[in-house]
């Protein structure tokens, strides 16, 4: 099967903080292009770092829409120039970073519906369709005042967590679009209607403003989960009564068809008019889509680091843990995803490659080697952006904990500079480690096995630690990741399609036979390293109730 004969394709993208990719896969499953354009390098006009700007308010962090714009005329552009049959592409989905919002103004749904074929996406949309040009995405962290005051109008982090999945956090959109309505009235009122970056994506497609899904819905503070219903509530104290009218309809399930692909993009690039639409998700869940079976653990080591768990319906959110989030799937309403999400993740491990391994991940790799595991009691904490997990913390912060007297504090002069490789792996592996039981239902079985996705998939160095920490088999399955997930969605709202809109996810992936060649086992835990790491959990929760000790006294 290849991009040159005439079987369908379907077509995911994920739009991700540094950069938007392609993926095609054909009816059997198989990748057989993937196209990506770098936001910093190929449109560095938009004066973008890792993706982002940070803004003169503390904890701003933004990303502009019309570079998103210009990257999806330019990767699909990169798919016609490499050979792809637009009008093979029988439908199309995929996912974008969650928690990003976009503001669309009260022109945008007549600018969508007349997209002219002679202009580019970023000239027709770019100011006129949205209110602000520049989208809070997940890395902000300016919102903390709007948080506390949500959680305090509903009774606390616990009571807003029984509701939506997760406790008021920072990144999450509807403490975002309490924030704007806050700073800016006058420029929230004229915006008509909120989407996701998820569902931004499909809009451009259908030529309307497109419903939000209900996974990515989940992470929003706005939805619950449970009920997978919008809570009037919550969507009244974050945006006022009029809230209800801009986010649109209840969310909706992935694999649904939203309708078909516009004319524009029939006729400025040959895609095929019957070509389907469906629902776009975050790409959290997306992963979930692509790499997830029963009893696995997914490892995303991107630019943040996230733990993934499918669990079973429950009727409970988390109880035990409000640093943790629980969403709702975005295939069937018979399971959810639990979720421990990191925003120091792949930018701090490649800051202390800079420093101390001289921007050289071989070096980086060999100082890791080089060192005993637990690091001789080193335990190193490495937070250059406000933390989520645990929430709230910044800076760099040392410890020993193989002193007589108990853990110490340590100068960061003090630490032997060989040391910082493994330190900020061992902290932000047990950090996971610490809280997986936390998260998982009362009697799940086992955790079978660890799947990891994201750059640091690369490093067996960084694979074979993450398998003594966590004690499983480590697995990889490529690095298609989310956008295979976004692909996978389409191929589903196809194959139902093609079936009367019956049949379930779990069956359309069944015929896809064993994952065995799928999945590639790349580590295994070695049991006197699995002991060592176990012995340090109370030690490194120790030192972290430290670290939240000390930046709440400076707060």
């Amino acid at each position: 099967m290849s991009i040159h004969d005439d079987s369908p394709l379907f077509l995911g993208l994920d739009l991700s903080t540094q950069g938007l990719k392609a993926v095609l896969i054909t009816e059997e499953s198989e990748v057989v292009h993937e196209s990506a354009v770098n936001f910093d390098r190929e449109l560095p006009h938009y004066n973008t770092t890792n993706g982002a700007i940070r803004g003169p308010d503390h904890g701003e962090v933004t990303s502009p829409v019309r570079m998103w714009l210009e990257a999806i005329d330019l990767i699909v552009q990169k798919m016609q120039t490499a050979g792809v049959d637009l009008e093979r592409i029988m439908a199309i989905s995929g996912d974008g970073q969650q928690h990003g919002s976009v503001y669309w103004s009260h022109n945008a749904e007549q600018l969508l519906s007349t997209l002219n074929p002679e202009y580019s996406l970023a000239d027709q949309l770019a100011p006129a369709a949205f209110t602000f040009q520049r989208c809070p995405i997940w890395q902000d962290s300016s919102t903390t005042t709007d948080c506390r005051a949500l959680e305090d109008a509903v009774g606390g982090p616990q009571a807003l967590t029984d509701i939506t999945g997760s406790r008021a956090y920072e990144r999450f959109t509807g403490n975002q679009i309490r924030r704007l309505r806050r700073l800016f009235p006058e420029t929230y009122a004229a915006t008509s209607r909120i989407s996701l970056v998820s569902s931004f994506l499909p809009s451009l497609f259908i030529g309307s403003v497109a419903p939000i899904e209900v996974s990515d819905a989940s992470g929003m503070n706005l939805m619950n989960v449970l009920t997978y219903k919008w809570e009037d509530n919550l969507l009244e104290f974050c945006g006022g009564p009029e809230l209800r009218q801009k986010i649109g309809p209840e969310p909706i399930p992935g694999g649904t068809v939203l309708g078909r692909i516009n004319n524009y993009w029939v006729s400025k690039w040959g895609f095929n008019p019957d070509c389907l639409i469906a629902p776009f998700t975050g790409d959290n869940p997306a992963t979930v889509v692509a790499l997830s079976s029963p009893g696995d653990a997914i490892l995303s080591l991107g630019t943040s680091t996230t733990l993934l768990l499918s669990i079973p319906p429950t009727s409970e959110a988390p109880k035990r843990f409000t640093t943790s989030h629980l969403l709702s799937h975005p295939t069937t309403y018979d399971a959810h995803i639990a979720m421990l999400c990191y925003k120091n993740g792949a930018l701090a491990r490649e800051q202390v490659r800079n420093k101390y391994a001289s921007a050289h991940w071989l070096k980086y790799n060999q100082l890791v080697q080089s060192t005993s595991i637990g690091n001789d009691g080193t335990l190193g904490f490495y937070f250059p952006l406000p933390e989520i997990i645990p929430p709230n913390v910044q800076g760099n912060f040392f410890f020993h904990t193989n002193s007589p007297c108990g853990v110490q504090v340590v100068a960061e002069e003090k630490v032997n500079p060989n040391a910082h490789p493994r330190a900020i792996l061992e902290s932000q592996f047990l950090s996971i480690r610490s809280r997986i039981n936390a998260i998982l239902p009362p009697k799940s079985p086992p955790l079978q096995r660890l799947v990891v996705c994201g750059g640091g998939s690369n490093n067996d160095v960084i694979l074979q630690l993450a398998a003594d920490v966590f004690g499983m088999r480590v697995f990889i399955s490529g690095p298609q990741g989310a956008a295979e997930g976004g692909a996978q969605l389409a191929r589903y709202a196809w194959w139902r399609e093609q079936n009367g809109g019956r049949g379930t996810f779990e069956e359309l992936r069944a015929n896809d036979g064993e994952d065995g060649e799928k999945f590639k086992l790349v580590a295994e835990p070695k049991q006197d390293n699995v002991d060592v790491y176990a012995g340090m959990i109370d030690k490194y929760r120790e030192c972290e109730a430290e670290v939240v000790r000390f930046c709440a006294n400076l707060a």
